[in-house]
């Protein structure tokens, strides 16, 4: 299923892996662990996000793929369903019209 992972990091949190250089390798890590489709980092509601769209095979991937992002910057994740143009078109074309 396609789902979109949101990573709040904690400010301070943040700010210290930054200053000891373990952010980028933190998020290196895990694009290479994800394998997203697109992945974006913004700022929302004052703290760093991350954004990843990707195709989880099963929800025994979740503590895998969340603990970095909780044990090293405190975040807040979310795992939200999500569809691109062409799912929603299937899905549309499903309603039996």
């Amino acid at each position: 299923m396609r789902v979109l992972l949101k990573a709040s990091m904690d400010t301070e949190k943040a700010n210290e892996a930054i200053r000891n250089g373990t952010l980028g390798k933190l998020l290196q890590e895990s694009l290479e662990q994800i394998k997203p489709e697109a992945a974006y980092f913004t700022s929302d509601h004052g703290k760093r996000t991350a954004y990843m769209v990707f195709d989880m095979q099963d929800s025994s991937q979740m503590p895998v793929l969340s603990e970095p992002f909780f044990l090293q910057l405190n975040a807040e994740v979310t795992y939200t369903p999500v569809m691109n143009a062409e799912d929603v078109q299937k899905g549309l074309s499903q309603l039996g019209r």
